[in-house]
């Protein structure tokens, strides 16, 4: 035996509970609920600030808490590609291997580090104590050690190392730089037309965080009553748009509240005011809107027609969207009607209406900017699943206008397959119809594309992308 005295064994640290970070908290369960049960984060995401803002303890949430908790949870989806790819080379297994949570957790910390101006001991250490708290301290040991290598670098450093080459694959370099999927951005490119700068623009313009768009919808209010609002400015196009500046609650505007105005993209009007002037033979007083919900065209429509002396029916297949759609409309100066019916097998007889809008079910592409996590959702096949719906909806409606009406095909995607490819087909079936120019429509908006439909653009714009064609009944 050695003579040599053991050395005092040092005390072990006392362990140290984790810090709860109420703001973190809020962003992961937003995150989960989007992984988990395919909610979208615009719906999550509002009840969770609205019980965190009124619990009266100590971690009561003020209006900067709110702000980082939405700029965490939007900001991560919309750059959730672009970090998988840099946390894919941090660690020593695929990503799909790393369970949700770990891998929600990762997103959080690498968007403090390459997106926000969050100082990197904080963003690091934070998101931690989010990890111990939320997934236990063994995970939490490997966040930390993906975290730090992470932070060796900044976002163009990693882009650098993580993105291929543009002139090797450029659609693929696109996807990592922008946070895209790859047959979003070909499609993208392919409606958009022209080089690398144009849809550099339009993948750039999708991960900003767009303003919030108010309608005073006419004969109920006006711009000049929402332009009182604090950091209210006009809107870039339509006579009735306003936007709020710097974010804000629009249920905190009295005029929203009360159901005389809406929260509703500049797109989406322009779409409605092009239909409401485009030129009709005869008569002009019985309008429809095919697939009305939620009910922000509706309102806008029925207000325009009502201001006409026209009568509009708002139909809506899903009777509690048929409720959201009578919500929107109620007050409305004219006399209008809400049904819940089946827009390609609807109750109407042929040839009863003088103006129709279908702005029909699609992927969404022309949404990005606000529901991000759709990109990630969606697939190629899903066009194949829309198709025979839009183009069943499209069929109605050309068959339920009279003869020298119009109608409007709407959808909120560019994507080809959902615009032009739908118009031709259903022409080719038609021929008693004609395109009608929709551009001298809107003789304020510039880019509207080479006609006769029109084609909006978030860069180009400010709007999301919006579809429309006119189409004349002739015979």
């Amino acid at each position: 035996m050695s003579d040599q005295p053991r050395r005092p064994r040092r005390p072990a640290k006392p362990y140290r509970r984790p810090q709860k970070d109420p703001v973190r908290i809020l962003a992961f369960e937003a995150l989960r609920a989007v992984d988990e049960r395919d909610a979208y984060a615009n719906l999550v995401l509002p009840p969770l600030l609205r019980k965190a803002r009124e619990n009266e303890g100590p971690e009561k949430f003020d209006a900067r808490d709110a702000a980082l908790a939405t700029e965490l949870v939007y900001g991560t989806l919309r750059r959730q590609g672009t970090y998988d790819a840099v946390i894919a080379a941090c660690v020593d297994r695929p990503l799909r291997e790393v369970d949700p949570p770990v891998l929600d957790v990762l997103s959080l910390g690498a968007h403090q580090l390459l997106g926000t101006r969050i100082p990197t001991h904080a963003a690091v250490s934070a998101t931690v104590e989010l990890a111990r708290v939320m997934l236990g301290d063994g995970r939490a040991k490997f966040v930390n050690a993906v975290l730090r290598k992470i932070a060796q670098d900044d976002l163009d450093g990693w882009i650098e190392r993580v993105a291929p080459p543009y002139d090797e694959d450029p659609e693929d370099h696109l996807a990592v730089v922008h946070s895209h999927p790859r047959w979003v951005v070909s499609a993208l490119w392919d409606s958009l037309g022209g080089g690398r700068a144009g849809v550099e623009e339009l993948l750039r313009a999708d991960n900003e965080r767009p303003e919030v768009t108010l309608v005073a919808r006419p004969g109920r209010a006006t711009t000049e009553e929402l332009l009182a609002e604090e950091a209210a400015v006009p809107g870039r196009w339509s006579p009735y748009a306003v936007r709020l500046t710097e974010g804000g609650e629009p249920g905190a505007v009295p005029a929203v509240a009360e159901g005389r105005a809406g929260v509703q993209d500049e797109g989406s009007q322009l779409v409605a005011l092009a239909l409401a002037a485009a030129p009709v033979e005869g008569p002009d007083r019985r309008w429809l809107d095919a697939c009305a919900g939620p009910g922000g065209k509706a309102a806008l429509l029925g207000a325009l027609a009502a201001e006409r002396g026209a009568v509009l029916l708002a139909s809506e297949k899903q009777p509690h969207r048929a409720g959201l759609v009578a919500r929107a409309l109620a007050g409305n100066p004219g006399p209008y009607q809400v049904v819940a019916a089946d827009g390609t097998r609807p109750p109407w007889r042929p040839g009863s209406f003088d103006r129709v809008l279908v702005d029909v079910p699609c992927t969404g592409l022309g949404a990005l900017r606000r529901r991000p996590e759709a990109r990630w959702r969606r697939r190629p096949e899903d066009l194949n699943g829309f198709a025979p719906l839009q183009r069943g909806l499209l069929r109605t409606a050309l068959e339920s206008v009279r003869v020298g009406g119009v109608v409007g095909y709407a959808t909120c995607s560019p994507h080809l397959a959902e615009t032009r490819a739908v118009v031709a087909d259903l022409l080719g079936q038609f021929p008693d119809t004609e395109l009608i120019d929709a551009r001298p429509l809107l003789p304020d908006v510039p880019d509207l594309g080479d006609g006769p439909d029109i084609q909006l653009w978030p860069h180009l714009h400010g709007t999301d992308a919006m579809y429309l064609a006119l189409i004349r009944r002739t015979a």
